[in-house]
């Protein structure tokens, strides 16, 4: 046992050696906290983002959440170099510096389209009443006069609206446009300061649903949603259809026609894979059911982003989580995702390599049989200079010692011959040196 340690001990530990440098370089294990920047207070993103929270706590990854006026920050936050942010999402449409014809900026991947953001108009009925002398608004361009909030700075809406107030053919001078956070807006307009709201956000946002079933609020039908889909492409038409709200009060009681630009998850290129792998499987599990504006598994999608979509996500889309999840749990998983290429090229390099260990082996345990045949040549040398009496006394002495010497050798079955050998040699050499005493 000790001369295979003596022999194989160096090799593995050189592949241990190799190994460790490996996963040092490789660092399949995924950092235990991540930033994932949201959105407003009482807004979907914020909802959204508790979820994800729950999802990758289930894994060991504490996901802490950024709260933002919305998608313009999102991005800011993501394309800082020195910030903490490595996931957010985003509203399609969102960079207010970018044109349409423009590349979006490096360094970020989307991990997928998540849900439609539809554009949700609230307007206080009393004020159509007031300003157009009928109960309902019906078009954007009659919006001359009104009291209007269109998101604060750094949310994707703001830029939204003014973009759709344009292609109205309105005057900026002709609204009074205000800049207020989601929930001051909210109380603004519900307490009759403002004629209307805008927000883009899923319906799962709570201010969207205690609106769409504040008596006297309106929702602006969006009849040329096509139209303008047609104009802006990062719009998509979406109905809200009739009673979806509530059933037994049949709200709506009509069809509303919306546009809906679509949310995205955007990450940092440098997010660790396997953090953009967790959030591409939660975002499955959190987006992939039947909504009001979606089937099931119409989200998450590698469809409508609007940056280079990320190599896992590109992966889970095509084929789905790895089935080893199926089997282990996904700190194993990973772990023998990230290094199987790195383990079989170690054992390609090492195979040739261990080749050598056998011979090494053998030549070890022979080495420890033959090496005392060059004593017992010595012995022999002796003898035949025809010793005196006194220094063939010597002589039988060290070849007693040797003999016992070479009786305490432990050598493996396989290399006993060798061993009896050296004893037979030994029994010559006394026998020889016993008729040469009686001589």
């Amino acid at each position: 046992m000790r001369e295979l340690l003596a022999t194989g001990g160096p090799f593995v530990l050189l592949g241990a050696a190799a190994l460790a440098l490996a996963y040092w370089l490789v660092q399949p294990n995924p950092p235990k906290r991540v930033v994932l920047a949201t959105g407003a207070e009482q807004g979907a993103y914020a909802e959204f983002g508790k979820r994800y929270q729950e999802q990758l706590a289930r894994h060991g990854i504490e996901v802490v959440l950024r709260g933002t006026q919305g998608s313009a920050d999102n991005l800011k936050l993501l394309e800082d170099p020195d910030g903490e942010v490595e996931f957010a999402f985003v509203q399609g449409g969102a960079d207010r510096q970018r044109q349409p014809d423009e590349p979006p900026p490096e360094g970020l991947v989307a991990l997928g389209s998540l849900f439609y953001e539809p554009v949700w108009f609230f307007y206080r009925e009393d004020s159509a009443r007031r300003l157009l002398g009928r109960a309902r608004l019906q078009r954007l361009a009659q919006l001359a006069g009104w009291k209007l909030n269109i998101g604060a700075p750094g949310s994707g809406v703001t830029n939204l609206m003014l973009r759709l107030i344009d292609l109205n053919g309105l005057e900026r001078e002709q609204l009074t446009l205000t800049r207020l956070g989601q929930t001051p807006a909210v109380v603004e307009f519900l307490e009759g300061r403002l004629d209307a709201v805008a927000f883009t956000s899923a319906p799962e946002a709570p201010m969207v649903q205690m609106l769409l079933q504040t008596p006297g609020v309106g929702l602006l039908d969006f009849a040329q949603s096509e139209a303008y889909a047609r104009r802006l492409p990062v719009l998509a038409p979406v109905v809200l259809p009739r009673g979806v709200i509530d059933l037994a009060r049949d709200l709506p009681p009509r069809d509303v026609h919306l546009v809906a630009p679509t949310a995205m998850l955007v990450a940092r290129e440098s997010a660790h894979p396997a953090l953009q792998q967790l959030f591409v499987q939660a975002a499955r599990t959190i987006h992939g059911e039947a909504g009001w504006f979606q089937r099931r598994g119409d989200f998450p999608s590698p469809r409508n982003v609007e940056f280079p979509l990320a190599k896992e996500a590109e992966r889970f889309y095509a084929s789905g989580p790895s089935w080893l999840q199926r089997y282990l749990p996904f700190w194993l998983t990973n772990l023998v995702d990230r290094m199987w290429v790195v383990i079989a090229s170690i054992i390609v390099v090492l195979i040739p390599a261990s080749r050598i260990v056998p011979p090494l082996y053998e030549m070890r345990v022979r080495s420890k049989v033959f090496r005392w045949y060059g004593r017992l040549r010595q012995i022999e040398a002796a003898l035949e200079r025809e010793p005196s009496a006194a220094q063939a006394r010597t002589l039988r002495q060290s070849l007693e010692e040797l003999d016992t010497r070479v009786g305490r050798i432990n050598v493996p079955l396989s290399h006993a011959d060798e061993l009896y050998a050296l004893r037979s040699h030994i029994h010559l050499v006394r026998k020889k040196l016993l008729s040469l005493e009686g001589a």
